[in-house]
């Protein structure tokens, strides 16, 4: 299958002449630089209108980082829900990740978000900051590469080790105990 790899820039501003191998017919692959196409991703947007259009979607199988996180997390996985990525602004990210923690806890699940590589360590502060000891954290970093790091810890065992994650990209999953 031929592939055309699509900028977050084309997507955003040009989705209609991204689907033109398609009209031609021609196909038309997506690809994702981490993580899984369309989950957390501009090209949700392209699949959206590749369907408005008509044209069929095939799913390929792949590994999707937030599945693999939760499989290696040790976390609920019967209930879960994907929050994407939260807000960039401190008390906006607090107020959520308190949300979160608080969901997680009266529904029984695995909260699950993601962050930019950029970010992370940020994330994982306010995480630490906000959550109860007893809240269980998993951060699986560079999932599937060499430096790949899956660990799940208590939030108060995770202030105890001093842990950062650096600028890789990362996959947060989170379970409050009762």
């Amino acid at each position: 299958m031929a592939v055309r790899e699509l900028s977050i820039v084309a997507l955003r501003d040009d989705i209609s002449s991204c689907l033109e191998p398609l009209r031609k017919g021609r196909p038309l692959g997506l690809l994702s630089e981490a993580g899984c196409p369309a989950i957390a991703d501009p090209g949700a947007a392209l699949i959206e209108a590749a369907h408005r259009e008509g044209f069929r979607v095939v799913p390929l199988v792949g590994p999707s980082s937030i599945v693999l996180a939760l499989m290696a997390s040790g976390l609920e996985g019967q209930r879960f829900a994907f929050s994407g990525y939260l807000p960039r602004e401190g008390t906006d990210r607090a107020k959520r990740v308190r949300e979160l923690e608080q969901r997680s806890r009266k529904e029984r699940q695995t909260e699950i978000f993601i962050e930019t590589p950029y970010r992370s360590d940020a994330l994982l502060g306010a995480l630490l900051h906000n959550c109860s000891p007893g809240t269980r954290l998993c951060v699986a970093a560079d999932l599937t590469l060499a430096t790949e790091s899956i660990v799940s810890r208590t939030i108060a065992e995770w202030r105890r080790s001093g842990t950062a994650i650096g600028r890789r990209p990362a996959v947060f999953l989170l379970l409050a105990t009762a």
